[in-house]
């Protein structure tokens, strides 16, 4: 043994270890110092916030935060609204109750309903009310709502109301007396549970009904911070916050925005924008507008929250909507129930207009411009049943019914229910659903039945049917009035409710049928066309036609004619409610060459050859096939992932034989690649006769053409190829990319892209569009108009009508002794087969003058015929205009027209004999992601409406005078030269011409420019056929008269 060395490893040892201990003491005391450092640090930063906070303070006064907005609120209820400030210890979270402001109502109302209750139930009478309320609020079929609205009985028949409604007139003045009981209190600081408090809380009666989390901006939080408190801070479980048994809508408040919720559900819960718009007009967008007085959000006090609205709101406007909907994969039933309440636009369009009726009564037709995503459905419904009981200052009833036609050929079904959810008595609405006869309408309109839904379609047979409907009122709700407002569909509706006799009908007492001649009965038939006295016409699009808005629209301070309320586009958007379906769009060009079988055949150079070309182009097997390869690709690739793996497409066609070609190549496609989860659907109507083959949606399909859209939003199916069909009123929330193979303008385009612009929560939802047939800047200006505000930038006058008939009188084929003769025996109410016999015998007098004819001219008569009868039509409908001597012949033309047939001239002829095509190719021309750009004002289609200046007008008078010259032509020149302007802008607005005047000089334009005249005349063709068809057929002509504006057409398209 070594001690030494032992003793010597032992000192080491502990040598070591105080070594150790050191270390350790000198790093705790650095940790410390480094805590004490950043302690300081916090304790200096929260010095310099408070004392920043101070400074500010004293610039600002009292400063405006959250304990202050709170305060400034809780002083306007109180002291503006008459609200009870109750402490929050009032406050009961096992009921969601200030039990004793409860009792106190109950005792000032219902003293009697009490002591009945405190027989049966004595001490335990408190308690067992309380049980009793809260038991109903929390049964399955019922809610807080329905408890509101309804009250309670219990079983010994007595009944406790616990809130009274506002009387619809002024008679009862006990019921007037009651409703003025009706107690709004607010409490701050509610404590709902233990450690969750909310900012503010509404009662009604003592019960709870609103909730409300604030936010003050100036204090570095917003109503974002509010609705995450919702979302992730609060239990939604509790009796204040559960759905349908707690409180009816909880909102996010800051000083300048509002959001609110119907259904708290933690991070999945929906906050809905319930803010009024900010701007007027073509600037109105999301937001609310500067308070010049105040906070932007102070309607919520000055409006919302007074009692009147409150009432009305729970009475009249908040509903439990009970949807059930077989699921499309299991095929189970399952009913989603969803609280409605309104977004400001909705309840402010409704409590504007009927209060403009009741100061109007019938008197005047509206405009609702809502955009696609505003809820629409429910606005109307909500218009609808509050229409139905208005009475006006007189306490008289306003309306008889009210009728709600829509377009469909079967009532949407999303209308039927939104309509019949809405509380309202038994038998007091009629859906004409696909069961009901135009009789049915008939029989509602003549009886008492208050809400009729029906299709426009059912008027067209009702007016024989229909009894003197002179002393009743109505109400007209039109549902997608761009495309139901004009035409002998809408005047079938004017005619069947006017008040004004029906000419089969028993005249008033005063005039008997013998001594009405045929101008007083021309004049009733005139009245009847236009405005009723006795009905109110309330039109709903989000794109109003010019028409739409010369019907229904009202004036401005320019004196223009714009919708009486607006929910913009634009608006819509930026609230996050639809999507802009124009920020991923690509656009393809097809490029293919002809191949003459004769070289110089004559036949091809036709307007119809032409448009037999265009067809056979669309529809050869190369072509589609090329573009069903880009579509699958496109879809497999970058679409059908988007939604979790559940996104859909669909493909726009250009006709029914398309559409039945694109569908079998889809399969041919699929199945040579062995590609998996593309399945597609085709939609057309009727048969389709095709290479020898005929073919219908429900054969191609294998399923009924009604569950359709059902099956398409099951997860076996991912495309749908139409054609004509789904492209307006179709809602599928799953719809991601649209593939546009067809001509889209205007309206049509709008509605058709506006498929895709729904929201898909809890999604990210993006668009995509594939466009091979239009130009993306095309799209935009069709877009442009219903962005924001629609104007109508002038009205169709009397001037205009008159222009059209001497178009039509220039022809020389009418004699105004036939038309008078004619019309003397369409008026009679018997005619005999002899009186038939003439009435035939002179029209056809008219047809052998026209007939004379070439077959283009012929073209060109029919054309001017139509729009005569479509102007004359529309001008009665929208103005007081009225002419007998016009209308007679309108009268006249509007048979004669149906005899004038213009024969195949030689053009019946199959186009693949004389053509091939080949060396297709798919070309991509752009990607574009701009905004919509905003360009309100529309104008209506009026004969020659164009300008030039002197020196152009001169220029192609002398060009004209010698085509006259030469060809033996008596073409008007100012006619003609119109015409020739028209050419220019459709070559102006030409998206590859335009290219080509940006990338080329103008010598080589001229190429480009020859070759798009050729487009432009065929175009414009109906304009001006006999003088466009003279340019066709002669190039040196054409290219004489265009060279007048080759250059003019150059410099604009570089700008």
């Amino acid at each position: 043994m070594k001690p030494g060395r032992i003793a010597g490893k032992g000192g080491m040892r502990q040598k070591t270890a105080e070594n150790s201990t050191g270390k350790r003491n000198n790093v705790e005391n650095f940790i410390e110092i480094v805590v004490f450092a950043v302690l300081v640090g916090i304790a200096s930063a929260v010095t310099l916030w408070l004392f920043y906070r101070q400074c500010v303070e004293s610039m600002l006064g009292t400063g405006l935060y959250h304990s202050d907005m709170k305060a400034y609120i809780l002083e306007m209820l109180r002291e503006e609204n008459g609200y009870q400030v109750r402490p929050s210890t009032a406050y009961d979270p096992g009921y969601g109750m200030d039990v004793e402001l409860l009792f106190s109502f109950l005792e000032a109302t219902q003293p009697d309903e009490l002591t009945r209750l405190e027989k049966l139930y004595g001490d335990r009478t408190r308690q067992t009310i309380l049980n009793y309320i809260n038991n109903e609020v929390n049964k399955k079929n019922r809610s807080l709502l329905d408890v509101l609205k309804h009250g309670v009985e219990f079983d010994n028949g007595v009944s406790l109301t616990l809130m009274y409604r506002k009387p619809a007139t002024t008679f009862n003045q006990k019921a007037e007396a009651l409703y003025q009981q009706n107690v709004l209190s607010v409490m701050e600081e509610v404590w709902h549970k233990e450690g969750e408090r909310i900012d503010l809380v509404i009662f009604l009666n003592g019960i709870a009904i609103f909730t409300f989390e604030l936010k003050c901006n100036t204090s570095g939080q917003n109503y974002e911070d509010a609705i995450r408190q919702y979302k992730f801070e609060r239990d939604y479980k509790t009796r204040l916050l559960k759905f349908k048994a707690g409180c009816l809508a909880h909102f996010a408040m800051d000083l300048n925005e509002v959001y609110m919720c119907t259904n708290l559900k933690g991070k999945s819960s929906f906050f809905l924008p319930f803010n009024k718009g900010c701007g007027v007009g073509i600037h109105s967008g999301k937001g609310n507008p500067h308070n010049e007085n105040g906070i932007n959000v102070s309607y919520m006090w000055e409006d919302i929250l007074k009692k009147d609205t409150v009432l009305y709101l729970i009475d009249k406007i908040i509903f439990l909507q009970k949807e059930t909907k077989k699921d499309p994969d299991t095929g189970k039933r399952v009913t989603k129930e969803t609280l409605i309440f309104p977004r400001y636009h909705q309840f402010n369009a409704v409590r504007k207009l009927v209060a403009d009726v009741v100061e109007h009564h019938s008197e005047k037709n509206y405009l609702i411009e809502h955009s696609a995503g505003s809820g629409k459905t429910n606005t109307i419904a909500w218009l609808a049943h509050r229409l139905a009981s208005l009475h006006d200052r007189e306490n008289k009833v306003i309306f008889d019914t009210v009728c709600i036609i829509t377009d469909r050929i079967v009532v949407d079904r999303q209308l039927q229910n939104a309509v019949l959810s809405l509380e309202h008595k038994a038998g007091l609405i009629k859906v004409m659903d696909e069961k009901c006869t135009s009789k049915d309408l008939a029989d509602a309109l003549n009886g008492n039945t208050k809400i009729i839904v029906t299709t426009i379609h059912k008027f067209m047979y009702i007016q024989e049917l229909v009894q003197e409907l002179k002393s009743k009122t109505f109400a007209v709700i039109i549902d997608e009035a761009h495309s139901s407002t004009a035409g002998t569909a809408m005047e079938a509706v004017t005619y069947a409710l006017s008040e004004s006799r029906k000419l089969s009908e028993a005249t008033p007492v005063d005039v008997s049928e013998e001594e009405k001649s045929m101008g007083d009965i021309i004049e009733d038939e005139i009245a009847r066309s236009g405005k009723q006295p006795n009905v109110s016409m309330i039109a709903f699009t989000a794109t109003p036609k010019p028409t739409t808005l010369q019907l229904f629209g009202c004036l401005n301070e320019e004196g223009k004619k714009v919708a009486f309320d607006l929910y913009s586009m634009k608006q819509a958007i930026e609230e996050g409610f639809i999507l802009d379906v124009l920020q991923n769009y690509v656009t393809y060009k097809t490029y293919f060459e002809i191949n003459k079988a004769i070289e110089d055949d004559p036949e091809l150079e036709t307007i119809a050859a032409k448009r037999k070309i265009a067809k056979y182009i669309e529809l050869h097997d190369t072509n589609i096939a090329q573009k069903v390869e880009i579509i699958i690709e496109h879809f497999k690739n970058r679409i059908m992932q988007e939604l979790g793996g559940k996104a859909k497409a669909m493909v726009i066609t250009s006709s029914r034989q398309a559409a039945v070609k694109y569908r079998n190549e889809f399969e041919t496609y699929i199945s040579k690649h062995g590609y998996t989860g593309i399945r597609a659907l085709v939609a057309f109507s009727g048969k389709v006769s095709l290479d020898g083959h005929e073919y219908t949606e429900a054969v191609m399909n294998g399923i009924k053409e009604e569950d359709l859209p059902e099956v398409f939003d099951s997860n076996s199916y991912q495309v749908l190829l139409v054609a004509n069909k789904y492209q307006t009123g179709f809602d599928q929330p799953k719809l991601c990319a649209m593939y546009v193979d067809k001509r889209l303008r205007g309206v049509n385009a709008v509605q058709t892209l506006s498929r895709l612009n729904r929201i898909c929560a809890p999604y990210d939802k993006k668009t995509f569009v594939l466009d091979f047939k239009n130009e993306y800047e095309d799209i935009q200006a069709s877009f442009a108009p219903f962005y924001t505000e629609t104007i109508l930038n002038e009205t169709i006058t009397p001037s205009d009508i008159r222009t059209v008939e001497a178009q039509v009188d220039q022809y020389d084929f009418l004699d105004i002794d036939d038309i008078e003769e004619f019309n003397g025996y369409l008026y009679q109410d018997k005619r005999t087969s002899k009186e038939k016999a003439r009435m035939w015998a002179l029209l056809d007098k008219s047809l052998q003058l026209i007939n004379r004819h070439s077959e283009l001219e012929k073209l060109e008569i029919r054309a001017t015929i139509k729009r005569f009868l479509r102007f004359y039509s529309f001008l009665i409908q929208a103005t007081c205009f009225e002419s007998v001597d016009l209308h007679r012949k309108y009268n006249f033309l509007s048979y004669l027209v149906k005899e004038i047939e213009v024969g195949s001239g030689g053009n019946d002829f199959d186009i693949a004999d004389k053509i091939t095509a080949s060396n297709f190719r798919q070309k991509k021309t752009g990607e574009n992601t701009h905004e919509i750009e905003s360009r309100p004002e529309v104008s209506l289609p009026t004969p020659n409406e164009v300008f030039m200046d002197e020196a152009v007008k001169k220029k192609l008078s002398e060009i004209i005078d010698e085509i006259n010259a030469a060809y033996n032509k008596n073409f008007d020149v100012d006619v003609a030269s119109k015409s020739a302007l028209q050419m220019r802008d459709i070559l102006l607005k030409n998206g590859h011409l335009r290219d080509s005047a940006r990338n080329n000089s103008l010598k080589d334009f001229h190429f480009a420019y020859s070759d798009a005249v050729q487009d432009a005349l065929i175009a414009g063709y109906e304009q001006n056929q006999d003088f466009f068809a003279l340019l066709l057929d002669n190039d040196e002509k054409k290219r004489e008269l265009m060279q007048v504006f080759l250059e003019d057409v150059y410099k604009n398209l570089r700008k």
